[in-house]
């Protein structure tokens, strides 16, 4: 398919973003340097030094003609390196950077819209603010009727993000609101409402401004996401850079237009990808998943080898990449590949054995790294997953023991059910309670092991399925088999995008949030082993944490090496997820609050959505739901929505039940 340069707005900025290409690349370097000319009639600083200058870039008059000069000089090493551009497209300000890649407004056009424009933008400011919503556009619209004008729909990013703008306190408002109800609204760090009637003030400044830039037709096609089109860049007058800022920003429109014209490789030449989620929901939304998404630069990797990472990403994705160009001057050469005959002599198995191989047995692959196999029983009864859990074949498991016993943590049958429900299109984990730990007894030379057994019933008509989890130890041949202990049970459904669907944001905000107070994560594992929670290396994840007005934040990370297995194959690696919750332990009260001869466990598990992600270190919102329960949002770096937990409810046994149990720890209490 087709290739476009993509160019966001205001947000994928951080400190020191592309510096390190400034000496690594002669190609930036020079774009830099002449956008640094064309942007001097306007401001009072440099280039080179703003880079590197937090408070400046807190600036709304400096932050975007900077975004803008990074875009356009990314765009052009690109070029450099021979990826040919079949069309561009913005959003919001990112449309003058690509009005410049093709050549519909020379270098010092550019430069005065984005320097004039952002600097009447500060007049503005104190006064507006906007958010990102988790919502279809029409549902958004819907809600903001109630607002009387004060709120509007900002931008349009995918079938289920949409950003908002208005007065601020209406903004604020809304978001409280939609927290309160489990909608993972944010606000974006602005203080200012583009997008809306607030711009309106400034309609004859920019006019007086802008009335000397020459638009011209440009060489590469021009799709407007103030239109929604293709659109010739002629047009690109005072008139447009005022609509530009004023009208919502039809992206996802814009998106669509240019997937029905056969475009299906995105490239966002930014130093943060911010639009990778919209796209990418849209594309799927359209019927063209195949689509291809990449990013150029990642928020603190803005050097040479982030640049040919990215370039050797597009390359394994099927776009041409000039690599000479790369290895000009380094000395490398082609080499003749040998010459011998292959003999054509094969050393690896057609099949797995029949008792390795799930099809031979009749049964399904599981695809998962803790089950076997998966059964569809007769009669529309569902579907019967099993697998057999041993310290000897999953050693990392030994890492999790609560009062001396390996307990598979609850996190690893969270992710087991969304795995289940995946495979049958339920997902989302509407609710698992917890009745019993699941113990992986002896040692790992020993072999001893677990029968488990997952099993996802029938389709109830709404598209939800019952749950179960099981498990015996398994015997010897010829001994009697042990009794099945239930251990979980639960609902899982279909997902709902206006409900606990955590928005998989544009861009990351600050990190860790401004005032934030950091925590003792050492102090918070010497607790938990008073308690009896003993956490070996590969479930002590938690990097750092932090507290802040609206909850806990937190950092973290698996293992450099996860002892005996890697992530592939889990949707979130289940040290991973237990390490994101263990911030439940840093609530204010929680020390005190639970018994000290208790252990707190995971009890009972509400709209948890997980989504697959294989990134390394995860960041971790969690905030109470009252006084032992807790909602979480789990995200990777660049502000993509990992996983969500719509509550948590946790539940403290004794250490000396846990012991002894092979049953139920937990009993029910009535309160009159």
């Amino acid at each position: 398919g087709r290739t476009v340069l993509v160019f966001p707005g205001q947000g994928s900025q951080w400190v020191g973003m592309a510096a390190e290409l400034l000496g690594g690349s002669a190609v930036f370097a020079g774009r830099m340097a002449e956008c640094g000319r064309a942007l001097s009639p306007f401001v009072e600083w440099s280039l080179v030094e703003v880079l590197g200058s937090k408070e400046l870039l807190a600036r709304v008059d400096v932050v975007q003609p900077v975004l803008w000069a990074v875009m356009v000089s990314l765009a052009e090493v690109w070029r450099s390196y021979g990826v040919t551009v079949d069309a561009v497209v913005g959003h919001s300000q990112g449309e003058i950077a690509a009005a410049c890649v093709a050549g519909g407004l020379s270098l010092e056009d550019g430069a005065r819209v984005v320097a004039l424009r952002s600097r009447a933008v500060g007049v503005l400011a104190g006064r507006g603010g906007m958010a990102s919503v988790p919502l279809p556009v029409d549902a958004a619209r819907e809600r903001l009727a109630g607002w009387d004008g004060r709120l509007s729909v900002a931008a349009v990013n995918g079938p289920s993000s949409v950003v908002v703008s208005g007065d601020a306190d209406a903004v604020a408002e809304l978001v409280a609101e939609f927290v309160e109800e489990g909608v993972w609204a944010r606000l974006i760090e602005v203080d200012y409402a583009s997008h809306s009637s607030h711009v309106e003030e400034i309609r004859e400044r920019l006019f007086a401004d802008l009335e000397d830039i020459t638009p011209r037709s440009g060489a590469v096609p021009y799709y407007s996401s103030v239109t929604g089109g293709l659109l010739d860049t002629k047009a690109l007058d005072a008139d447009y850079w005022y609509r530009n800022l004023r009208q919502t920003v039809e992206f996802e429109r814009t998106t669509r237009a240019l997937l029905a014209a056969g475009h299906r490789v995105f490239i966002e030449s930014s130093p943060q990808p911010a639009l990778m989620y919209g796209i990418e929901d849209t594309a799927a939304d359209a019927g063209a998943p195949e689509t291809v998404v990449l990013g150029t630069l990642r928020c603190g990797a803005g050097g040479p080898r982030r640049l040919q990472l990215a370039l050797a990403e597009a390359h394994v994705r099927g776009l041409r990449v000039d690599w000479q160009t790369l290895f000009e001057g380094t000395g490398a050469r082609r080499v003749d590949l040998p010459t011998y005959a292959f003999q054509r002599r094969r050393y690896w198995l057609d099949s797995l054995p029949a008792d390795r191989d799930p099809a031979a047995t009749g049964q399904a692959a599981a695809d998962h790294p803790l089950l076997g196999a998966a059964v569809e029983l007769p009669d529309e009864a569902g579907t019967l997953f099993t697998g057999r859990l041993s310290l000897a074949a999953h050693p990392w498991l030994a890492d999790h023991a609560v009062a001396g016993a390996v307990i598979v943590p609850g996190a690893a049958l969270v992710e087991l059910a969304a795995h289940a429900g995946r495979s049958l299109g339920c997902a989302f984990v509407e609710e698992l309670t917890l009745a019993a730990p699941l113990v992986l007894p002896g040692d790992a030379a020993a072999d001893h092991a677990v029968q488990l057994r997952v099993r996802v019933g029938a389709d109830d008509g709404t598209g939800r399925r019952p749950v179960e989890f099981h498990s015996r130890p398994e015997t010897a041949p010829g001994a009697a088999d042990q009794p099945w202990t239930r251990h979980a049970t639960g609902t899982l459904g279909l997902r709902n995008p206006s409900g606990d669907q955590a928005d998989q944001a544009d861009t990351p905000g600050a990190w860790p949030p401004p005032g934030a107070v950091p925590l003792d994560v050492e102090a918070l594992y010497e607790l938990l082993e008073d308690r009896g929670v003993a956490y070996g290396p590969a479930f002590r994840g938690l990097r750092a944490a932090w507290r802040a007005a609206d909850g806990i934040h937190a950092e973290v990370a698996l293992p450099d090496e996860l002892p005996g297995t890697g992530p592939d194959g889990f949707g979130v690696h289940p040290a991973l997820l237990d390490a994101a919750l263990q911030t439940t332990g840093l609530r204010e009260g929680a020390a005190t609050a639970e018994s000290a001869d208790g252990v707190p466990l995971p009890f009972s598990w509400q709209r948890v959505a997980i989504d697959t992600s294989d990134a390394p270190v995860l960041r971790v919102h969690l905030r109470s739901d009252g006084p032992d329960a807790v909602t979480a949002r789990i995200t990777d770096p660049s502000g993509r929505t990992v996983a969500t937990v719509g509550s948590l409810t946790l539940r403290t046994a004794s250490a000396a039940a846990l012991r002894a149990s092979s049953g139920s720890v937990f009993h029910v209490g009535w309160t009159p």
